[in-house]
This record gives structure tokens, sequence and C-alpha cells, in this order.
């Protein structure tokens, strides 16, 4: 055996080996994971062991999981909050960029180096790589403020590093014209017009066809990225601005929780990411700390003035907006490390001259140091700000369990999604609870219990590509109904998502024989939907609120979940509320979380939502009706003639979601006692 390695299937082999080993070792001395990698190509690379070399391969699939980092972090992004906060990320993107690039050029032309070196010298500094981003998003914190200022104004900082890159090399080239710089200006605007506009009409087109087929769509993913990559070489900027445009682009079509993010998030942190941590490693050589007291002094200085100046753009934005000692060192932590963009223009002012060896050697160690540094941070202090983070529970004694009685195989996945997002939205780490009531006498039900779990096993197949795990169940009932409350009242179930077809239920009273059942009988929150668009193809939330609907028990409960559901798929909200005073929803709807804009208009009858309002709803909506059991405060019979009439507009996606009555007595209470007037609807129909 020659060493370096040569034969590709003993260098990847012996990759996938480290990448297991280094994170356990990494995990028993209590260090972050994402740092083994690092550590083993310090060690296995060709200034250590000399095992691997830093050839093509390693470099491209170094070059593969930058692109993933930076993808995943557009992807993650909280648009919502970016808009709300989006000063704040200018704000710490411009302070991120010009103290680092301020300092840095000072610290060059005091290491003697020429005002053009000294310039993209400053750009190093400025520039950064969210490297610990992999940990935050891990921690579920990734939308909060203060990461979402961070994530935001990586685009900024990293913009304006590698637009000086770009100046600095046609100065250098002698094609610094007038002429080159409106060339640069005008194709990257194109460039980011392109990816960010037409990326999602092409995305909402293709998805609304792919039938979720699993590969296909992953693999549209990945055209998509590269893609933008490969443009961005052509407008002379790096391929990593592609990705996070891509990333931001395809934002809204791919939700957390779901198969598609899940499969691009496992893919790139088992794989790719690892690639590039130990490519990082392996541009280090230890020797150069040794080599003379003025390298060692100048490596000293070059590390302190690149810490520094994170360290007080960060503190300087904290201060400014009133973020916690831990929130400022989660952005830290994101901004310190100098990876990507630092790497690319360090080799290219090697290649142009303006940097020699000792300058190289500075940068790796600069490089060395905040990848240990910057994921430390983010996985320390990520954790402290994922325990104070704020959780809203409906009610502590019961488990946030969510049940999904399915007939039809063809409505399983939209359901599924739809549980998906409930989970993410509820906080909630119990299993969902896919299940089939077979509805036949007890002792002749074999036959079709094997195919219920067929079904089932489908189920369970796709909640684990989202991975989420689910708990299948089976019921023999000879009323379905009744099936789905006993498995309910066993499970100790809190929501129940049920599919719908429209069709018209002759003299049944509401949904039909079934639904109408297990609604009369349960207490649980419950979703009845006919959803025939792909959830991730949703831009509009019309959230339809009855008059009086504001005084049940578990309206703060509903309308936090609807505005967790809307921030999952990036979703506006408009609310039509039927005849009734708009503060009150207003005042709910700022109270609770999370924090997403919900547009309010009073409507003045039923037959006028029909008539107007939703006429112009789209393909891209999703119409919620707020409704109430029978009986209970804030409802009235003309509800129950609500769904025939939203599934006679041939909607394509509508849901009617009751809330949870707070106890089951609340129901069987309700029965027959006297709702005060003042709490009655008025019908439009008294006239």
């Amino acid at each position: 055996m020659h060493f370096p390695l040569e034969e590709p299937v003993l260098i990847f082999g012996f990759a996938v080996l480290i990448f297991l080993i280094f994170p356990i070792l990494m995990e028993k001395l209590r260090v972050p994971a994402i740092i083994g990698p690092i550590l083993a190509g310090i060690i296995v690379g060709p200034n250590g062991l000399e095992i691997l070399a830093r050839d093509s391969t390693i470099e491209l699939l170094g070059t593969v999981g930058l692109l993933f980092i930076m993808f995943i972090a557009g992807l993650e992004l909280d648009l919502d909050g970016f808009k709300k906060y989006r000063n704040r990320s200018i704000l710490f993107g411009f302070l991120s960029f010009s103290i680092p690039f301020i300092l840095g050029i000072i610290v060059g032309l005091w290491l003697g180096l020429s005002k053009l070196s000294a310039i993209l010298f400053g750009s190093i500094f400025s520039s950064h790589t969210l490297l610990g981003y992999p940990a935050i998003s891990r921690l579920g914190v990734a939308k909060n403020k203060a990461v979402t200022t961070a994530v935001g104004g990586t685009l900024l900082t990293d913009s304006l590093a590698l637009l000086v890159l770009a100046v600095i090399t046609g100065a250098s080239e002698d094609h610094l014209t007038f002429g080159f710089l409106v060339y640069l200006i005008i194709a990257t605007t194109l460039f980011a017009v392109v990816i960010l506009i037409f990326t999602p009409y092409l995305t909402k087109w293709f998805f609304k066809r792919s039938n979720h087929e699993g590969t296909i769509e992953f693999n549209f993913v990945l055209a998509i990225l590269f893609v933008a990559g490969a443009i961005s070489l052509f407008v002379k900027l790096e391929p990593i601005i592609g990705a996070f445009l891509a990333g931001l682009a395809l934002n809204r079509y791919i939700y957390d929780h779901g198969p598609l993010m899940n499969r691009i998030s496992f893919t790139a942190n088992a794989l790719f990411i690892p690639f590039f941590l130990l490519s990082v490693g392996m541009l280090m050589d230890l020797r150069v700390l040794i080599s003379s007291p003025d390298a060692l002094l100048t490596i000293l200085l070059v590390s302190i003035t690149a810490i520094g100046s994170k360290l007080l753009a960060s503190w300087v934005t904290s201060k400014v907006y009133g973020y916690s000692k831990t929130e400022n060192k989660v952005i830290f932590g994101l901004s310190t490390t100098h990876a990507a963009a630092t790497l690319a223009i360090t080799l290219v002012g090697y290649r142009l001259g303006l940097f020699d060896q000792q300058i190289i050697n500075a940068v790796i160690v600069i490089i060395l140091v905040t990848c240990i540094l910057g994921p430390y941070f983010c996985e320390k202090y990520g954790r402290k700000l994922a325990v104070v983070q704020d959780k809203t529970v409906l009610d502590d004694t019961l488990p946030e369990r969510i049940l999904i009685p399915m007939a039809n195989p063809k409505t399983m996945e939209s359901l599924l999604d739809l549980g998906f997002l409930l989970k993410k939205a509820k906080k909630t780490d119990e299993p969902l609870y896919p299940l089939t009531i077979v509805q036949k006498d007890l002792k002749q039900a074999s036959n079709e219990v094997a195919q219920a779990e067929s079904m089932l096993g489908h189920a369970l197949m796709y909640a684990s590509g989202a991975d989420v795990s689910a708990k299948i169940l089976t019921r023999v009932d000879h009323n379905i109904g009744w099936g789905i409350e006993r498995a309910a009242t066993e499970e100790r179930i809190t929501t129940i998502i049920v599919g719908w077809d429209g069709v018209d239920v002759g003299n049944q009273k509401v949904f039909g024989k079934v639904i109408d059942n297990f609604l009369e009988h349960t207490y649980q929150r419950s979703f009845i939907t006919n959803i025939r668009q792909p959830l991730n193809t949703i831009e509009r939330v019309i959230l339809i609120l009855p008059n009086n609907i504001v005084y049940k028990p578990g309206f703060e409960d509903s309308i936090s979940i609807i505005k967790g559901i809307a921030s999952q798929l990036s979703a506006t909200i408009r609310s039509l509320v039927i005849r009734d005073d708009l503060e009150s929803y207003k005042k709910v709807s700022e109270n609770v979380h999370p924090n997403v804009k919900v547009e309010f208009q009073s409507i003045d009858s039923w037959n006028s939502l029909y008539k107007n309002d939703l006429n112009d709803v789209k393909s891209t909506d999703l119409v919620i009706f707020l409704s109430a059991r029978r009986g209970t405060v804030a409802w009235h019979p003309d509800l129950e003639t609500i769904p025939k009439k939203l599934a006679s507009m041939n909607l394509e996606n509508f849901i009617v979601f009751y809330p949870t009555e707070m106890k089951e007595t609340d129901i069987r209470g309700s029965r027959g006692t006297e709702i005060p007037k003042e709490l009655l609807f008025k019908s439009d129909y008294e006239d």
C-alpha cells in the first residue's frame, strides 16, 4: 500500500471511517462533533501523516459540502423573520463586513503589503462561513431572531467581500474599467433576479406534477442548487452566493420535517459537509507555528484581528437591538468562522502574486482556529438558547399526539404532510398515529386487517423518509366513527386529521355519517381536510372566522397552530371575520406565537364571502374555516352548511378546523344548554 492513498475505494473508505470514529471521539471529549473531521484532516493530511492527499476528489466533495452548507442556510432562513428583522440583518451584515475590512487593511499595511494587497487582505477578514449552522439547525433554534439576523447578514457580508475580490482581480489584471464595473453590477443583479423570481415559478410548476416522487424531487433540488452555483461563476461570483440564493428561492417549497428536507439534510450532514471539514483540516501545517518568531507574531496578530473584529460586530449589533448574552454569542459563533470565501480570496490573491507564503500560513491558522471556535460557540450557546426558547402548550396534562385515520391511499401523503406541519407547530416529540378502521365482524376481518396493515406500512415508510416516528394502529369495529373515537381515547390523542372528498352527503348533517359521528363524540381538535395540491406549494392561508369564535376556549391555541403552519410554509395569512369587531381578534393574534402577521378584514355576510371574497382563491391558497361543534359556544346551525358550500365552490385546498374543547364534559354538558343571547350568531338568512 502506497501513501498517500490513490485508489478511489481506499480513499473513500478511509474518509468514511474517519467520519464514523472522530465524531464519537469528540463526543467522549465533550467537544462539538463537527470539529472531528477538521482535526482528522490535520492528522492524516499532506502536512500530517500523509495518508490522504488534498487531491481533486477531496476538493470536489468538499466544495459540494460547502455549497450544501450555504444552501441549507438559505432553505431554513425564517423569511417572515427576515422581513421583520431585515434592518437588523442589514446592520449586522454591514458591521460584520466593514469593521473586519477596515482593521484588516490597517494590519495589512502594517505588515508591509501594497495598497491593493492590503484591500484584498481586509476582505479576507470580512467574509465568514456559516459552519456552525448545522448545529443551530439541529437544536431547533434556526428561527430565533438573533440567528435570523446573523444568517441574513451573511448574504450581505459575503457578497460585499466577494465583490471586493472581483474588483481587485480586475485591477490587478488591468481590467478595472468603467465597463467592467457596469458589467459586474448588471450581471450580479440579473443573476439574483433570475434565481429569486424564476426559480420559485419553476419549482411550483414542478412540485404540482411530481406526484411526491422522492428521487425526482431530490434530483430537481440538486439541479437547482448546482445550476445556480454554476451560473454564479459566469457572473464572476463565487458559487456559495448562488447556493445561498437557490436556498432562498426554494425556501417556501421545502418545509421543515418534510421527507424532502430530511433527504437534503441527511445527504449533506452524513457525507458532503464532513468532506468539506476534512479538506479544511488538510490545509493546516502545524510547522508554521514554530517556523520563525516573525511568522508566529504575524499569525497571532492576524488571528486576534479576525476574531476580535467579528466579536465587536456581534457585540455592537446585540447592544443596538437588545439581544441577550446567549444570543450575542450565537451570532458571534455563526459569524466568526472563516473558511469558504476566505479560502477563495486567499488562493486568488496568492495566484495573482498579491500574497506570499507567510500570509497563506496565517490565513490557514485563522481557518483552523475559527473552524473550531465557531461551531463550539454555536453548539454550546445554541443549546442554551434552545432551553430558554418560548414554548406554548395548551394543556400540560396531555401529550400532543396526532391521529390520522386513513381510508384512501391517494390522500395518505397529504394527510401525513399536514401531520408533519402540526407536529412541528406543537413542538412535540410524540409519534404520529396513522389509523385504519376495518368495518367487519371481528372473526372475519383477518384479510381486511392484512390489507390495512399494508397501507399503513406505506405510511410508515413515508413518515420515516421525513425522519418522523409513527405508531401505526388498526382497529376492527362495526362503526368507523366509533373506531376513531375509541382509538383517540385509548391513545390519549389531542389532534385528529381526516380527509373528506367533499361529495354531496345528502341528508347527512355536515360531512357524512363517519365524520359527523366522531365529531359528535370527541373533544379533540380536528382537521377535516380536502387538499388537492402539495402543501409546499401553498403561498397564502385564507382564514375564515365566524363571529363570536374568539370566545371559544381553544381559540388562542387554534390561531397559534394556524400561524405555525403558515410560518413553516412561508405563507401569508389573510383572515376574513364575519360580522364582528376586529380588535379582539387582532389582540389575540398579537399575543400568540409564532410571530406571523395576520391581515384581518371584516366581512358583512356569508353571502358576501361566497360571492366576492372567495372568488379569487388560487390553487396556491389554503382556505381554513374555523368552526365549532354543535352545542358549544360560538356554534350556530349555519355553520353546518358552510363545509358543503366550500366543497361546491371547487376550492383546491380547504380545511374545516374544529378547535379543542378543553374537557369532554364541555361538549357533553353543553348539549341542550342555553347559549347567551349576546354570543349567538346572527344568521344571514333571518331576513
